[in-house]
């Protein structure tokens, strides 16, 4: 059966709340995909932060138990609990694959199979943890912990609050506590904001090489011209 669970203003970081759908519903998921696209048509960079959840499984049979989807603040964070849908949602599966979308995330490789165990692709991904480096880490990779703490800071101090062990073991039961939706709401926010500034700053120095590049061009053809 279908279930929708709505809620207009969850709590991300500072003064930031969140508008979030958790649904098994198709049509709501669709709907909600409809928003997205309607909305990154008009965005130069189309970027989707793309989480997932898994079901207490062991080894292959372990499956996608719900996937967090969000586009910016201003849009709802949709968390899709694939594992209670009764089929598949083809507006969901249809926007995974669309090669237009830029969908980012943390250890994404691991989602990216996970979802191949459902028949789901994603066309075009960016994994944060190797495309960004803490500059004063040792670790091979930096988690979404240590790079919020640079650019999401008050968010960082969320990121104490995290599920146990045991609740990380129940992604796949109905219904799932305010604590598992305020968690993967966060979650998928907080990798958005961090790959969306990081986008910005990495415009900026390129604009800003390319503007020096230019300077440096006009003043060799002044210095070239007689008189």
């Amino acid at each position: 059966m279908g279930f929708t669970r709505e809620l207009m203003e969850v709590q991300a970081h500072g003064n930031t709340k969140l508008h979030m759908i958790h649904t098994n519903d198709l049509h709501k998921a669709a709907t909600t995909i409809e928003q997205y696209e309607r909305h990154l048509q008009f965005e130069h960079h189309k970027i989707v932060e793309v989480d997932m959840e898994y079901t207490n499984d062991h080894g292959k049979d372990q499956k996608p138990a719900l996937v967090q989807l969000s586009v910016g603040k201003d849009h709802p964070v949709l968390l899709f609990q694939l594992s209670t849908a009764d089929k598949n949602c083809t507006k969901f599966d249809n926007f995974l694959a669309d090669p237009r979308y830029m969908f980012v995330g943390f250890s994404i490789n691991g989602d990216i199979e996970m979802l191949g165990r459902v028949g789901l692709e994603i066309a075009h991904f960016v994994d944060i943890q190797k495309e960004w480096r803490v500059p004063t880490t040792t670790k091979p990779l930096d988690s979404l912990g240590d790079v919020s703490g640079i650019l999401v800071h008050d968010y960082y101090n969320d990121m104490k609050k995290k599920l146990t062990n045991a609740e990380h073991k129940r992604w796949a039961c109905m219904p799932l506590s305010m604590r598992h939706i305020e968690y993967a709401a966060k979650d998928a926010h907080a990798a958005y904001e961090i790959w969306s500034r990081l986008t910005i700053v990495q415009e900026g120095l390129r604009r800003k090489k390319l503007e020096k590049e230019l300077s440096r061009k006009r003043a060799r053809s002044w210095g070239d011209c007689d008189y």
